[in-house]
């Protein structure tokens, strides 16, 4: 897999986040069997962060060296997936979240998903600085 799948796929994981975000209602919310929440400012704003990684993400895949703009790189990327991932498992494992099963396979599949990504993510990236270096190293 390459840098540009990569990002595209790590794209449509956050396009399908924050078009789920921005339409956070009871019934979505009973569908998925996810938390919910009074307040859908929270969920409606993340939505909107979601989409502006995914137009990142997108930017970065296309874009040429010589492009004038850059978007969201690998190591941004993962940054974000790995924070996402990480704190989404600690609630998972020790939030005591008291949900259906079906809001829990789909949460830790979400959780999966967003690792698995993570962790490609950073072995491409390993690999392109790796092959850049001198032979000596």
């Amino acid at each position: 897999m390459n840098k540009k799948m990569t990002l595209l796929i790590d794209a449509s994981i956050n396009l399908i986040l924050g078009v789920l975000l921005l339409a956070y209602s009871p019934k979505l919310v009973d569908f998925l069997g996810v938390p919910n929440t009074d307040n859908f400012f929270y969920p409606n704003i993340l939505g909107a962060i979601f989409i502006g990684i995914t137009f990142a993400l997108i930017i970065e895949a296309y874009r040429k060296q010589s492009d004038r703009f850059v978007g969201l790189g690998l190591i941004g990327a993962i940054s974000i997936n790995l924070c996402g991932g990480l704190v989404l498992l600690l609630w998972l494992l020790f939030g005591g979240l008291n949900l259906p099963l079906k809001g829990l396979i789909f949460l830790w599949v979400l959780d999966i998903l967003l690792l698995v990504v993570c962790s490609i993510e950073f072995i491409i990236d390993f690999k392109r600085k790796d092959s850049t270096l001198p032979n000596s190293w």
